[in-house]
């Protein structure tokens, strides 16, 4: 099938139904169902469970709670340099360099302005000639979100949208993907300048959660914005855990002009794992 055809498709399909079923499927607890779609889906897609901190399927209350596992202590380290800017997440690298005034590019012949994906034109003047990263997050990759530098949480939305797949091919084809779906944006401020690092919802991706507010969707709001300040001071450091997807999907990361110098080997197609340097904070 092709790009377009594929994108096609998604347009009719009840993306937000079938995300709904997934949801509930995935939060089954009888042993027998988890176990075997636990398994089957470690075989499908080459999963292991050495990093995790629970090493069995048997382990995990449902498929949600293997799918979203934390894993063992040092799983992960940090990159030790303070001033270099870490991976969020596990995941490979879809696009990333400077945003052309508003714009960000998407894939191919598609983009998207800063505006549409923070929701917010105020929020997006900060990076308007900034930089940007989006990250894919495959089904077999570790599915936490962690802060990429320490800072403090200032606001954060719930900007409605479809829920449309965020593979490449989709990306390819479908205009203004991660403007259009549906995705939670966080606004937080560090002794760097400012960052915003939003959280793209995506067909089967009917569920995402943040430490400080837990699960935010579902419910689903179908317009407006659902907008708060964190009511309590959220903290976070370099590293942390700040949020996860119940299922998988896609982060983009912005940050203001000049601050940010992209590793040389760090560009589209690069695989990355969470802790990893990407960049150099100017």
């Amino acid at each position: 099938m092709s790009d377009r055809a594929f994108a096609l498709l998604q347009l009719c399909l009840p993306t937000r139904f079938i995300s709904w079923l997934v949801f509930k499927l995935t939060r089954i607890e009888s042993p027998g169902f988890k176990n075997a779609f636990i398994r089957r889906f470690m075989e499908a897609f080459q999963v292991t469970l050495d990093e995790a901190e629970h090493g069995q399927p048997e382990d995990y209350r449902h498929f949600n709670a293997f799918f979203t596992r934390a894993l063992k202590d040092g799983a992960r380290p940090l990159d030790p340099d303070p001033c270099t800017l870490i991976s969020p997440v596990d995941g490979t690298v879809s696009q990333l360099g400077t945003i052309d005034g508003e714009r960000i590019f998407q894939a191919k012949g598609q983009s998207f302005t800063a505006s549409e994906l923070l929701g917010d034109a105020e929020l997006a003047r900060p990076f308007i000639g900034g930089s940007f990263c989006t990250i894919y997050l495959a089904p077999y990759n570790y599915h936490r979100i962690h802060m990429p530098l320490a800072g403090l949480l200032k606001e954060w939305l719930l900007v409605p949208g479809r829920l449309f797949s965020v593979n490449p091919a989709t990306a390819r084809a479908m205009p203004r993907l991660f403007a259009r779906n549906e995705r939670v944006v966080t606004m937080f401020d560090t002794a760097s300048g400012p960052f915003a690092l939003v959280l793209v919802g995506a067909l089967n991706v009917g569920s995402m959660e943040t430490v400080w507010a837990g699960q935010i969707t579902p419910p689903h709001i179908r317009s407006g914005l659902g907008r708060w300040s964190s009511g309590r001071r959220v903290e976070l450091d370099r590293g942390e855990e700040m949020g996860r997807f119940n299922m998988g999907s896609t982060v983009v990361l912005l940050l203001p002009p000049g601050k940010i110098e992209w590793g040389e080997a760090f560009g589209p197609s690069v695989t990355v794992r969470m802790g990893q340097g990407i960049g150099k904070l100017l």
